[in-house]
């Protein structure tokens, strides 16, 4: 025992003090006197809102997802909504996905509220993450929770908390409501008592609701009438949108829809992958092989919140390759602003947001349709922040991450894997009538706008000393920084963190005009740029590689793309 910090093990003490139950009691007694590692990790810091709201391993410990930190956060978050609107009537929505615990997290969340007078609408059944965006708006609620890990290995679960507008809290809402939930020293000031008739019930016709304004995206439907027989293969990756998907494709006007069998079920053990992430291809492979099996034009998946969503199309030779998020994000948005000028839809107020690792591309297509598009930090959060920001003065057309995120119009104010899904399916069935493969297209993109490849290498580095490795990592970016990489010199660096950009020829440095965020980015001189950023959900630190060229000939596609993809992995040879 004298071997823990003392200060970590009076932090355990005082649970052990505490009205907790006996089971959580016999956990930290265990941790103590067995394994002194994962007591400083359950205990060593308490769980901070991130990009994407509250996230952590479960067990015991304040820095857990467990019902005591779940309770102390919506405590918190209730003590702050009463402080906001004083006198008015307060609802929140709240959902959840198939997660170990979800419904236990969930209505614990609600029995909080409700204790603190505050009106719980909650959904009867789990349901995807976009669907309680829409939920918060639609029913008037000041604030939302999604009980959520989104695509985290099993043993992770999450608590989304969402502002009025529909969309993740941020500043200075996300640190008020930190400081709030700080306050609560202990278990006893949290009111338990809660007040069953505050709960209201979301029942399944709310799903018509949203479907209703899902199939007002579509821009193409004598074109889905033409190919409503094509072959679509989905996999909610035993999440919470196995319902919604297909709902939405067949109310875009497709037929032909298979739902993958052995991901069909809700389970948050997540049986038949090593983790429930569309962006891995190995979390693919079941939905890829009935793919190929049925003779799909299309393989989609979601993760298990349905915020997230994967494409797999067959190539020009047959072979069914995965869509990475910028290439669909390319796909969508080129779409939505051809077809939309084609069919008189351009207000000249609209406009696009993007994140500032996703695809420069998106921003030069934007461009060339003449349509504003913002450049935000990671996290669907600060686009939603743009929206509303210029809600009543200009139009929200569509924005994505490069972390397969799509959002189209503003009914939801996060990420929407539903909507994203049919919007894919409706792409390439539009240009399936015009007897080209979505790759034909993206070629014809590269040539008009430029080719753009990047690439991504997530590092783990877990518990306390992964934390302050990914700290001195970011670090040495900023006092020693590359000069050169694979052959180019480094021309610009962004400290997003300190709101500076550096000119290492000159020395020369300007203010960066960007929210702060422990984010570098380095601009090399032959148009390559790289991106270090700590995840604010996992304990990874990200590098987001991009490298373009001109692309002359559409024929060339394939040769050029193997040029770029030879300089991302010499550019990754630094970071790996």
């Amino acid at each position: 025992m004298s071997s823990i910090d003392p200060s970590i093990l009076k932090k355990a003490e005082s649970w052990l003090a505490s009205s907790i139950d006996e089971a959580s009691k016999e956990s930290i007694r265990h941790l103590i006197a067995t394994n002194p590692t994962e007591l400083v990790d359950s205990f060593y810091q308490d769980l901070e809102f991130g990009t994407g709201g509250l996230r952590g391993l479960m067990g015991v410990g304040t820095n857990r997802m467990n019902v005591y930190t779940i309770a102390m956060a919506t405590q918190g978050l209730a003590n702050y909504l009463i402080a906001c609107f004083p006198g008015e009537k307060i609802k929140v929505a709240i959902t959840h996905d198939s997660r170990i615990n979800n419904t236990l997290f969930a209505m614990t969340t609600a029995d909080v509220f409700t204790a603190n007078g505050i009106e719980v609408m909650y959904f009867r059944e789990m349901r995807p993450t976009p669907m309680l965006s829409f939920a918060v708006r639609h029913y008037g609620c000041k604030s939302g929770v999604m009980i959520t890990a989104s695509h985290n290995p099993k043993e992770y679960n999450g608590y989304k908390a969402y502002w009025e507008d529909g969309a993740q809290v941020v500043a200075p809402h996300d640190t008020n409501i930190i400081k709030e939930v700080q306050k609560i020293t202990s278990f006893e000031q949290v009111n338990w008592n809660k007040q069953d008739n505050l709960i209201h019930y979301i029942e399944e016709d709310f799903d018509a609701i949203y479907l209703e304004k899902v199939k007002e995206l579509s821009l193409s439907k004598d074109a889905i009438q033409a190919q409503k027989s094509m072959p679509i293969v989905f996999s909610p990756i035993h999440g919470a949108s196995g319902k919604m998907v297909p709902a939405a494709l067949k109310a875009f006007g497709f037929e032909n829809i298979q739902v993958v069998k052995e991901q069909a079920e809700p389970d948050g053990n997540f049986p038949t992958v090593i983790y429930p992430n569309p962006e891995e291809p190995e979390a693919l492979t079941l939905a890829v092989a009935l793919g190929k099996k049925s003779g799909a034009a299309l393989v989609l998946a979601c993760d298990p919140d349905g915020d997230r969503y994967a494409a797999v199309v067959p190539n020009e030779a047959g072979e069914y390759e995965l869509l990475n998020g910028n290439q669909t994000g390319t796909l969508l948005v080129y779409y939505l602003l051809s077809r939309k000028k084609e069919l008189g839809l351009l207000t000249g107020k609209d406009f696009m947001v993007n994140t500032i690792v996703t695809t420069e591309l998106i921003n030069k297509i934007a461009e060339g349709f003449g349509i504003p598009c913002y450049n935000v930090l990671t996290g669907f959060k600060n686009i939603a922040s743009i929206i509303l920001q210029k809600e009543g003065k200009e139009k929200f057309l569509a924005g994505g991450e490069e972390s397969f995120g799509f959002l189209v119009g503003d009914f939801v104010r996060d990420k929407d894997g539903v909507s994203a899904c049919a919007l894919v399916a409706e792409v390439v069935a539009y240009y399936k009538t015009q007897g080209k493969n979505v790759f034909a297209v993206l070629a014809e993109v590269y040539q008009q706008f430029g080719f753009y490849k990047e690439a991504l290498i997530s590092v783990t580095k877990k518990g306390k000393d992964g934390a302050e490795q990914i700290q001195q990592l970011m670090n040495q970016f900023r006092t020693n920084p590359p000069l050169e990489m694979n052959g180019s010199s480094v021309e610009k660096i962004y400290d997003v963190k300190n709101a500076s950009i550096h000119y290492p020829k000159t020395q020369k440095t300007e203010v960066l005009d960007l929210d702060k965020s422990n984010v570098m980015q380095f601009y090399l001189a032959d148009g390559s740029k790289i991106s270090a950023r700590p995840s604010g959900t996992e304990p990874k630190i990200k590098y987001y590689f991009s490298v373009n060229t001109s692309l002359s000939n559409t024929s060339d596609y394939r040769k050029i793309e193997k040029v770029l993809l030879e300089k991302l992995e010499g550019l990754k040879t630094y970071f790996s």
